[in-house]
């Protein structure tokens, strides 16, 4: 049994232990649900703000010419965490990061962010050519 294999297995949507290999390194910062126009998107509705999100970091990876398919670590900080609200914010990552495999991923629940209607900021690195 590899090291690896020692891990409690991840269920869908991250790795435990992620291996990346590239020329350039990419961190995207924590990523709230503004639109390009500075307006928060989705008040009240973690689904919708987690749209935003992804769609933003499709934007950030884009701008550094990576792809979803780079990513190698996010970070998802979560305004008053519920496992129900895991699993609104899981079912639109999904469509975004494969659910086999994935990047490594931590999921942090906080008290706040920046400002009170944000429910969730999600930052990622990548690694690519």
């Amino acid at each position: 049994m590899s090291n690896i294999e020692r891990l409690y297995p991840t269920g869908r949507g991250f790795s435990q232990v992620v291996i990346a290999s590239g020329t350039r390194h990419v961190f995207i910062s924590g990523q709230c649900a503004f639109d390009t126009q500075g307006r928060i998107v989705g008040i009240g509705d973690i689904a919708a703000q987690t749209e935003q999100i992804m769609q933003n970091l499709q934007q950030g990876l884009a701008a550094a010419g990576a792809s979803f398919d780079d990513l190698v670590k996010i970070t998802i900080f979560v305004v008053d965490y519920t496992a129900e609200k895991r699993n609104l914010i899981q079912a639109v990552r999904d469509r975004y990061i494969p659910a086999d495999g994935g990047p490594a991923s931590t999921l942090i629940g906080v008290s706040q962010l920046v400002a009170e209607e944000l429910l969730l900021e999600i930052e990622a690195q990548a690694i690519c050519s």
